[in-house]
C-alpha cells in the first residue's frame, strides 16, 4: 500500500537527500578529525638544539621553534580543512540536486564562469596564497626569525597565507604580502655566525697576534655561560684576512645559536680588546 501511495516517491527522495547530506557531514567531520590528528602530530617533534647542552636559553629557543612548527602545521591544517569541506559538501550538494532532477550542467557552467571572473579579479590574492603555502611547506622562515624580505628587515611576528608581519629595529611594524616577496634572507635559521675583524699595525708580530687571538677563542669556548647558551663551536681564527700598507686585519669567527650572533660579537670585542691591551698591541684604523 505504501508503494502505491502517491507521496511514496517524494518520501523516498527526501530520505535519500537527508542520507546524502548526513553522509556528507559525517565524511567532513571524519576528514577534519584526521587532519587535526595529523596536524597535532606534525606540531610536535624533536628539537634541533637537542645536540647542545640544555639550559634556559636553549629551552627558550626550543619553545620558539615548537611554536613556529605548531603555527605552520595549524595553518596548513586550516587550509586542508577548508579544501576538504568544499570538496565533500560541494559533492553532496551536487548529488542532491541531481537526485532532485535539477539540471546541474548550467549551474556548473555558471560557477566555472564566476570562478574565472573571480580569478582574474583576485590574481594578486591567489598569488599571495600560493606563495604563502609554499613558504610554509618549505619552512623558509617562521615566527621569531630575523629576515630580510626585501621590502623590510625585521623579526617575524606573525605568518599567514596572505601576509607576513615584521617588526624592524625601530619598532615599526611591516605587513608584507607573501606574493611580493621574491627573495628572503633568513638570519636566524639553524645557526648564525658572529665575527670580528682585528686590525693591527703592519709591522706587528703575525704569529704572536694569531696566538693571542687563538687564546681568546679558547677562553670563550671554555666559558660555560657562553658555551651552553650562545656558542655551539669553538671560535676560529682565520689569520690575516686583509693586508694593506698600514695594517694587517685578522678575523675571528664563532658559530652561534640562532639570533645570538650580536651578543657573541660584543663579547668577542670586549675580550679581544682586553687581550690586546694586556699584550701592548694597539689596534689601528683600516681607513
Amino acid at each position: 500500500m505504501l508503494d502505491n501511495a502517491p507521496w511514496a516517491p517524494l518520501v523516498a527522495s527526501a530520505i535519500t537527500v537527508v542520507l546524502i547530506l548526513v553522509l556528507g557531514f559525517v565524511l567532513r567531520n571524519v576528514s577534519h578529525r584526521l587532519i587535526t590528528r595529523v596536524v597535532n602530530r606534525a606540531a610536535t617533534g624533536g628539537s634541533i638544539t637537542s645536540r647542545f647542552r640544555k639550559d634556559t636559553a636553549t629551552d627558550g629557543i626550543d619553545a620558539l621553534l615548537n611554536e613556529r612548527r605548531k603555527q605552520r602545521a595549524e595553518t596548513m591544517g586550516s587550509v586542508l580543512k577548508h579544501v576538504a569541506s568544499i570538496v565533500i559538501l560541494g559533492t553532496a550538494v551536487l548529488t542532491v540536486l541531481d537526485r532532485l532532477t535539477i539540471p546541474i550542467a548550467p549551474l556548473l557552467t555558471s560557477v566555472g564562469i564566476l570562478g574565472v571572473a573571480i580569478g582574474f579579479g583576485a590574481q594578486e590574492l591567489v598569488k599571495d596564497f600560493i606563495a604563502g603555502m609554499f613558504m610554509l611547506l618549505e619552512d623558509q622562515y617562521g615566527v621569531g626569525d630575523v629576515i630580510d624580505a626585501g621590502a623590510a628587515v625585521g623579526t617575524v611576528e606573525a605568518v599567514t597565507l596572505r601576509v607576513t608581519r615584521l617588526r624592524d629595529a625601530d619598532g615599526r611594524v611591516w605587513y608584507v604580502r607573501n606574493g611580493t616577496i621574491t627573495r628572503v634572507g633568513n638570519e636566524s635559521q639553524g645557526w648564525s655566525r658572529a665575527y670580528m675583524d682585528v686590525p693591527v699595525a703592519y709591522d706587528a708580530d703575525v704569529v704572536g697576534v694569531r696566538v693571542l687571538l687563538e687564546h681568546v677563542a679558547e677562553e670563550i669556548w671554555a666559558d660555560p655561560e657562553l658555551r651552553e647558551s650562545k656558542i655551539v663551536e669553538q671560535p676560529q681564527v682565520f689569520g690575516v684576512e686583509q693586508l694593506s700598507d698600514s695594517s694587517l686585519v685578522f678575523r675571528i669567527t664563532a658559530k652561534t645559536l640562532p639570533a645570538q650572533q650580536a651578543a657573541v660579537s660584543r663579547e668577542l670585542r670586549l675580550r679581544v680588546k682586553a687581550a690586546l691591551d694586556s699584550a701592548g698591541i694597539a689596534m689601528v684604523s683600516t681607513a
